[in-house]
């Protein structure tokens, strides 16, 4: 069966909320990373942390709608990828919460232990749901171990590549029967390092147009270093996954435009334009998102063990009233979500200053919390 409109719409619509969380929360995370590295004292780590927080939970809306369209468009993908991915994806959930614990518990307590613990947990917790991400982008452009099949008395039965119609026609379905380790390949390890060293690059960016004086300078002086080296394994990775993985010739437009978008950020940082060069290296992580989605072609999920086996986008999709209702909705609040966006990050489009930081920290004195916690009792 051809893919319907809906499901083609569906599917850009994936991509768009996609591309709007890596290219948001790629310099928080970015960001979150440089937190104990960049800053000289205690002043520059709360401008760090200042920058972005009006914006991170905003952001985060576009990862929860990305899982919420896939579900209700394409349920079997979800299923699908939840079935072998379960672990890497609560252990990403995992370090998300603990991210946010470290953003919104730091000024609780004033406590310079207090906020060493969650600064370190915010760092670590960047660093590998940057990681993470990669290995899970890698792995749906190079296939994982998918197979159809069904489950008897707790072991699993694959159909032949040759009877898969049949079988799914007889309640069959598709299951990801490779465990944690099969996620982890040269490929996919590379991708890792990949997305990490853009969000890396993406959050010096940021951190030089949102701030301003001596840390302004040295975030330059970083994202100059960066770019060099995620634009260079970029392209290795990029090329690697287009002439070994890709199953569409559409995807080459992507990735061409991604590598003159990173090109032109490269450029435009060792020129000193921040600016400019942020807005760029934007589009760029927009580029890479649609790239590795182009690199499907018409399948929602991709088998390392035999193409029989892939999921298809047809195969994975909701029915068309369901489109059809879903459509209605996006077409009224996705407009409203993107031009909210829009203003929120215009209300706050002035540089920060240290200078401008209290030197008092925020938070109960750890003597008060103690004496609330015994009153209370």
């Amino acid at each position: 069966m051809e893919l319907s409109i809906l499901q083609i719409i569906w599917f850009i619509l994936i991509i768009v909320l996609w591309a709007g969380y890596v290219t948001l929360e790629g310099f928080g995370f970015g960001t979150g990373m440089l937190l104990n590295i960049l800053p000289k004292d205690a002043k520059e780590k709360r401008a760090l942390l200042n920058s972005i927080g009006p914006h991170w939970d905003g952001n985060e809306v576009f990862l929860l709608t990305a899982g919420g369209a896939t579900f209700a468009a394409f349920p079997e993908w979800y299923a699908t990828m939840f079935s072998g991915m379960y672990l890497a994806l609560v252990l990403v959930l995992v370090m998300l919460i603990v991210r946010i614990c470290a953003i919104e518990w730091r000024g609780k307590i004033n406590s310079a232990r207090w906020r060493a613990v969650w600064d370190n947990l915010h760092t670590g917790s960047a660093w590998i749901v940057s990681i993470l991400w990669g290995v899970a982008f890698a792995n749906l452009v190079q296939g994982m171990q998918i197979q159809v099949g069904n489950y008897v008395n707790g072991e699993f039965i694959a159909a032949a590549p040759g009877d898969v119609d049949a079988a799914l026609l007889g309640g069959a379905q598709h299951f990801l029967t490779g465990g944690f380790f099969s996620l982890l390949t040269p490929f996919t390890i590379v991708g890792g390092v990949v997305v990490c060293s853009l969000f890396l690059n993406h959050g010096a960016l940021w951190i030089a147009l949102k701030t301003q004086g001596d840390i302004r300078t040295r975030a330059i002086a970083l994202a100059k270093k960066t770019s060099l080296f995620s634009t260079a394994i970029t392209a290795v990775w990029a090329l690697w996954a287009q002439f070994a993985y890709s199953a569409s010739i559409w995807a080459w437009i992507p990735l061409l435009l991604t590598a003159v978008l990173l090109i032109g950020a490269v450029a435009l940082t060792w020129m000193g334009n921040e600016k400019g060069a942020f807005f760029v290296h934007f589009g760029a992580l927009a580029g890479a998102v649609a790239f590795i989605f182009l690199t499907f072609g018409a399948n929602a999920l991709k088998s390392s063990i035999n193409e029989a086996y892939n999921l298809t986008l047809v195969q994975a999709s909701a029915t068309a009233p369901t489109h059809t209702v879903m459509l209605i909705a996006a077409v009224i609040f996705v407009p409203i979500v993107l031009g909210y966006t829009a203003w929120a990050y215009s209300i706050f489009t002035k540089r920060i200053s240290v200078q401008n930081i209290p030197d008092e920290f925020a938070g109960l004195h750890p003597t008060e919390v103690r004496e609330f916690a015994s009153t209370q009792a």
